[in-house]
């Protein structure tokens, strides 16, 4: 007789035997943990053998189980394959789940505070066991998001799945997809580079543009924390990212699985009469049960979509970390997230209340409400040739509008622009400014001059020479009368009192990306006509260098940010008072330190 007020293992075994007793109490461990199914059971469901025991215990966890009670005990056949579910329900709830648990491990790590965020996402990628690892998967895992659930929900409509009893289903879904896309969209702003801070500063920008000009004033307010983006912004951001949308998604995703499993999965829409909604009622003989047909394939697509998540962070993608914000200093070329770009897209067409607020509230109005709209009773696809045509519009629509809404569309910026973005521009988007990986110690002080190689072979001293004293006698005067060496002197407070521009040694570096800028100026001889550049290196500090680049050309007539050209294909030079071409100049310069690292990434 057992000491304790209940039999204890011993006893069992006593009573029993040790083999007996542990196998009854593993049985009743694993029927317990899956509520009803036990070791045999569990046997059986895996080898695809009939269950033996009756009533079917497979039900059982779906009734009793905490898991399971909102999934369906079983399926029809023709929604188990890849048509017409394609599973991508599934893969957008996996997304849910793989999102929070790399979230909460970044969580661990992260601090919202413009003095810290950027040196946190530095230790994650650098000191953290696993941390760059986690958060590239993090990054992909929130864009494969964002795109798995626009497709479910294309899926949806295009099978027309939306139709009664299933309007506030879509309904749901609709609201799951904008709280993916704002989830994404709020982390955007989380690591507080210059890709994240000007990306989010031009999304958040819309919400100004809201009428009355006092509700858009303080929503703006509101939504930044202040006049600009700073540590309140970055707070609600860091909020909205880890509490406030995460509870709406996880109740609407909980609303959107009862009202699934309330309904069934609609069957393939010539599977069914007309006007009729057989998904709940399923034959004997078509039945394919959740456990274990569905589960095993549910893990299956589980393990796929992750190994390839894990393939293409290892090898292909990796979540991009700029500069350190600088809301004093704007990008070229910034544009929202791409899952926004037909916003940004639709902005250029004109008025940014009406293409800015008006437009996307138009657009999710009017999904949200199209199953109340459409209320024919067919789903046939030959029957639903309207709402087709609507599908079809407004896909062909949000990609020419994101197509428009890519910097390269409808923004011309001058070619010197773009030619000094593209020599000295900060880590961005995995690319740098083609001065910046040069080794610091081939950087010598001195003077350099594109004119030196385009000049014939074997004359380069020469022509720089020439240059040095066309430079020297003032034949060359800049616009407004001022001379070239006045010009760095007042304008960049460079240090020199004098003009000196000498040859390159071949087989440097530094030879290379003087030999790659003078044919970018060359490239652009429409516009930078007569042009030439040049790169001045100066020791500011110890260990501490600045690089001077400057173009400058004749000016030319411009029409519509394009060089306008007479009959001889030659573009028409902007004149002086005396009837001299005008001579322009443009410039940037930036600083390298010894211990700087700059260099292409993987991929790029």
């Amino acid at each position: 007789m057992s000491v304790l007020p209940f039999p204890s293992f011993l006893d069992d075994v006593k009573e029993k035997g040790l083999k007996r007793a542990l196998f009854e109490g593993i049985n009743e461990v694993v029927e317990r943990a899956t509520a009803g199914m036990n070791v045999q059971d569990l046997r059986e469901a895996l080898r695809g053998d009939a269950p033996s025991r009756k009533p079917n215990p497979r039900l059982q966890p779906h009734a009793d189980g905490f898991w399971l009670h909102m999934r369906p005990s079983y399926f029809h056949k023709s929604v188990t394959g890849l048509y017409p579910e394609f599973r991508l329900g599934w893969l957008s709830t996996y997304f849910v789940f793989f999102e929070t648990i790399t979230g909460i491990f970044l969580m661990v790590w992260y601090t919202p505070s413009p003095e810290i965020a950027y040196a946190n996402m530095l230790s994650i990628m650098s000191n953290v066991p696993m941390g760059q690892f986690v958060r590239d998967l993090h990054r992909l895992g929130a864009e494969a998001m964002v795109l798995i659930v626009t497709l479910h929900m294309l899926r949806t409509f295009l099978t027309a799945s939306y139709k009664k009893p299933r309007e506030f289903t879509w309904f749901t879904g609709v609201v799951l997809a904008i709280a993916t896309f704002f989830l994404s969209f709020s982390g955007y702003l989380l690591p507080w580079d210059q890709l994240s801070l000007w990306a989010v500063t031009i999304g958040a920008s819309m919400v100004e543009a809201a009428p009355p000009e006092i509700v858009g004033t303080n929503l703006n307010l509101i939504f930044r924390g202040g006049p600009e983006l700073g540590a309140n912004g970055l707070l609600r951001f860091y909020l909205l990212h880890v509490l406030a949308v995460p509870a709406l998604l996880f109740v609407f995703l909980g609303v959107h699985y009862y009202k699934v499993v309330v309904h069934g999965h609609s069957l393939p829409p010539n599977e069914e009469n007309i006007g009729e909604d057989t998904a709940k009622r399923v034959p004997l003989d078509k039945r394919v049960y959740f456990i274990p047909d569905i589960l095993t394939s549910e893990v299956m697509w589980l393990g796929v979509t992750t190994l390839i998540l894990i393939v293409l962070v290892t090898w292909f993608f990796h979540a991009p970390l700029e500069n350190h914000a600088d809301p004093q200093v704007t990008p070229l070329g910034t544009t929202a997230p791409w899952y926004f770009l037909w916003i940004q897209g639709a902005l250029k067409l004109g008025d940014k209340v009406i293409w800015g607020i008006v437009f996307p509230t138009v657009v999710i109005v009017f999904l949200m409400l199209y199953p109340y709209l459409d209320v024919a009773k067919s789903r046939r696809w030959a029957h639903r040739r309207v709402s087709l045509t609507i599908a079809f519009a407004m896909a062909s629509g949000f990609t020419v509008l994101s197509y428009m809404g890519l910097s390269e569309f409808g923004v011309v910026n001058s070619a010197d622009i773009e030619i000094l973005h593209e020599i000295t521009k900060e880590p961005a988007h995995n690319h740098l400014g083609i001065i910046r990986p040069i080794p610091f110690d081939e950087l010598t002080p001195g003077m350099y001059i594109t004119r030196q190689f385009l000049a014939e072979e074997g004359s380069e001293a020469a022509a720089v020479a020439a240059f040095n004293q066309e430079i020297g006698n003032g034949s060359l005067p800049l616009e407004g009368g001022v001379t070239f060496l006045s010009y760095l002197s007042s304008g960049q407070h460079l240090p020199v009192s004098s003009l000196n521009f000498t040859v390159l040694s071949e087989g440097t570096e530094l030879y290379h990306v003087m030999e790659e800028f003078a044919h970018m100026v060359e490239s652009e001889d429409k516009e930078l006509y007569n042009g030439w550049g040049a790169v001045i290196i100066t020791d500011w500090q110890e260990d501490l260098k600045r690089v001077d680049v400057i173009i400058s050309w004749d000016e030319v007539v411009m029409e519509r940010g394009f060089p306008v050209l007479d009959e001889n294909g030659e573009p028409i030079l902007v004149l002086d008072e005396n009837g001299s071409p005008t001579r322009r100049v443009n410039s940037d310069h930036i600083f390298l330190h010894r211990n700087a690292q700059y260099f292409e990434a993987p991929g790029a």
